[in-house]
């Protein structure tokens, strides 16, 4: 299967926003769970946020309120829209997809078995 591949990432000021999309082609929602996380340099990955088969999001405490998940412009894509950026959201961020079958937490980078690249958001002051 090919990666989930994103894009959108780029250069913004603290308070700015960003939407990040995801070519999930391969990953169709009833199969898989579908999700975001984020690497800094020298940092663990972190997740951000997630939808699984059955269509139930669910974001990380460090972004909600600021963040939605979602379809995007097509039923194949998948979403991150982060607002009110702040420093510590500069990170690699990355797309993965996890079949249901995989029973792991969705908030674990073990639920998921495909990845994409990356795409880099970086914030500045």
């Amino acid at each position: 299967q090919a990666r989930p591949v994103e894009s959108g990432g780029g250069s913004v000021q603290t308070g700015g926003s960003l939407r990040l999309s995801c070519d999930v082609s391969e990953y169709t929602r009833s199969d898989y769970c579908r999700g975001w996380f984020r690497q800094a340099p020298g940092m663990e990955r972190e997740w951000v946020a997630s939808v699984d088969n059955y269509g139930a999001t669910d974001l990380a405490n460090s972004v909600k309120g600021r963040a939605t998940i979602s379809r995007g412009r097509t039923e194949n894509t998948l979403d991150l829209q982060i607002q009110d950026l702040q420093l510590s959201d500069s990170a690699m961020y990355y797309c993965a997809a996890g079949s249901a079958t995989n029973w792991s937490p969705r908030n674990s980078p073990s639920r998921y078995e495909y990845w994409g690249r990356g795409t880099q958001v970086t914030v500045s002051s």
